[in-house]
C-alpha cells in the first residue's frame, strides 16, 4: 500500500475521506472519534503524504485497496467534500464493505454545478501558479465564509497551499469514477446514510444536499451558522449526530 495512512484508537473501523486537503482535514474530529471507534484517516493520491499518481486515478479502486491492505472487510465511511463523492461511489459499488455512510457536504458525480461556480474555478485556475492568490480566491467563495472568521482560517490555508503545490507536481492525469455516475443511481444506495451540511455552506453543495433528500433515503442534518468547514469549525456538534447516528 503507497498511500499514506494513519490508525488511531480501537473498535468498529471508521475510515475518514477527503478531497482537496489531507489527513489535517479531521485534525479536530479524530480525537473525538478515537474514544470509541478505529479510526483510518488517509492522504488520497497526489496530496498530503501520499505519492503522485503516475496514471489516470481511481479513488475508489484506492479506497478499496486499503481496506484490503488493512484486512477491514466492513467499516463505516465519513466523507468530507469531494471524500463524500468516493464515498457514496464507494458504497453504490461495493455495498458489502460499507456499513454505514456519513456524507459532510458531499460532491456528487454528475451533478451540474452553477455557472458561477465554474466561472470562480476559472479564475482560480488562471491564477496559478501563483499559489498565494489561488487561496485567496478559493476562501473568497461563499463556502468558506464561516471558516475565514475563525481561528482555523491558518489551517485551511496550510492545508490549500500544500494541496495546490502538489497539484503542481501531477502529471497529466484525471479522476476516474464508475460509470453511470452516482446522480442516476441514487435511488440504488442502500447503505443507511446520514449527509450532514452547514446552513452556511454555497448554494451549489445546500443543492446537492436537496438532491440526496429527494432521490435517496439518506436523513439529511443542516448545521446552523457552519459553512462546507463544518468539520473545522463544529466538531463537537458534528460528532454528537454522528456518534448517535453510529450507534443505532
Amino acid at each position: 500500500m503507497d498511500l499514506y495512512y494513519k490508525v488511531n484508537g480501537h473498535g468498529y473501523p471508521v475510515i475518514l475521506l477527503t478531497g482537496g486537503a489531507d489527513v489535517r482535514n479531521w485534525t479536530f474530529m479524530v480525537p473525538l472519534l478515537t474514544k470509541h471507534y478505529k479510526v483510518v484517516a488517509f492522504d488520497g493520491r497526489g496530496t498530503g503524504k501520499s505519492p503522485v499518481p503516475l496514471e489516470d486515478v481511481n479513488p475508489v479502486k484506492d479506497l478499496l485497496s486499503l481496506l484490503d491492505h488493512l484486512e477491514i472487510s466492513q467499516a463505516t465511511l465519513i466523507g468530507h467534500s469531494m471524500g463524500g463523492q468516493i464515498a457514496t461511489e464507494f458504497a453504490l459499488n461495493y455495498p458489502e464493505r460499507v456499513s454505514k455512510l456519513v456524507l459532510l457536504a458531499p460532491g456528487l458525480s454528475g451533478f451540474t454545478y452553477s455557472k458561477e461556480f465554474k466561472e470562480n474555478m476559472k479564475k482560480v485556475h488562471q491564477a496559478a501558479p501563483d499559489i498565494d492568490k489561488m487561496v485567496e480566491l478559493l476562501l473568497n467563495d461563499s463556502s468558506y465564509h464561516v471558516l475565514t472568521m475563525s481561528p482555523h482560517r491558518d489551517l485551511m490555508v496550510q492545508m490549500l497551499k500544500q494541496h495546490m503545490s502538489r497539484m503542481f507536481e501531477w502529471p497529466t492525469v484525471k479522476l476516474i469514477w464508475p460509470q453511470p455516475p452516482a446522480i442516476k443511481r441514487l435511488g440504488e444506495l442502500t447503505t443507511k446514510t446520514l449527509l450532514i451540511i452547514g446552513k452556511e455552506d454555497s448554494p451549489d453543495n445546500l443543492r446537492v444536499a436537496d438532491y440526496f433528500r429527494k432521490h435517496s433515503g439518506a436523513r439529511i442534518i443542516e448545521i446552523p451558522g457552519a459553512d462546507h468547514m463544518v468539520n473545522l469549525t463544529h466538531p463537537e456538534k458534528l460528532y454528537h449526530h454522528i456518534n448517535d447516528f453510529m450507534k443505532e
